[in-house]
């Protein structure tokens, strides 16, 4: 190892060999909220991304039912203002926007930084449906989810020696493609004959 004295290399195997552990568990607990077949879903999931639940929970109840495409097209809108992101749970705080008028509320926000973490996953997404063979062109988001990940703590200090909590809320993502069911028609009907 390197001109490493006998302590240094224990000290680096020790290391390695609890953080190959820490990898395998964690990717023994990569599971979804929604039970799916694996052959006609792509997945994409991540954790503890560093954007506001409440943004984040808002903007993908607004992509979901939606085909890729659109989706994609949607979040690049509302970065430019077109289009908004309607709040439907969280619209204690957001203001009035005229976009809003589009799904029928007035509280309507544009959330940049959510949006660029919910795109960032769509794209995740849309490469293991490639991966899969499914056809990207007719994938439909079957299912979005954004769960509260655990609060980053830390401390703002304040007028005549006050210390007040100034946390960051966090969120998991997750969100599952399916490709659009083709129509079927109906077989005629039998003439019954008596």
């Amino acid at each position: 190892m390197f001109g490493l004295t006998k302590i240094q290399k224990k000290f680096v195997e020790k290391k390695y060999a609890t953080t190959s552990r820490l990898t395998m568990t964690r990717a023994a607990r990569q599971r979804y909220s929604v039970d799916v077949q694996t052959s006609k879903h792509a997945k994409a999931k991540v954790e503890g991304v560093r954007v506001h639940f409440k943004n984040t929970v808002e903007t993908v109840n607004a992509i979901k039912g939606m085909s890729l495409r659109r989706a994609k097209k949607y979040l690049h809108n509302v970065l430019r203002h077109t289009e908004s992101v309607p709040f439907k749970i969280f619209n204690g705080g957001p203001g009035r926007h005229a976009n809003g008028k589009q799904h029928h509320v007035a509280n309507s926000r544009y959330p940049t930084k959510s949006i660029f973490a919910v795109l960032k996953l769509l794209k995740n997404a849309e490469n293991n449906a490639r991966v899969k063979g499914l056809n990207v062109r007719d994938l439909v988001i079957a299912h979005t989810q954004a769960n509260r990940a655990p609060k980053m703590r830390r401390r703002t200090f304040r007028a005549h020696g006050r210390i007040n909590p100034f946390m960051a809320n966090p969120s998991h993502i997750e969100i599952i493609l399916t490709e659009k069911p083709t129509a079927v028609s109906k077989a005629p009907a039998a003439v019954v004959q008596e």
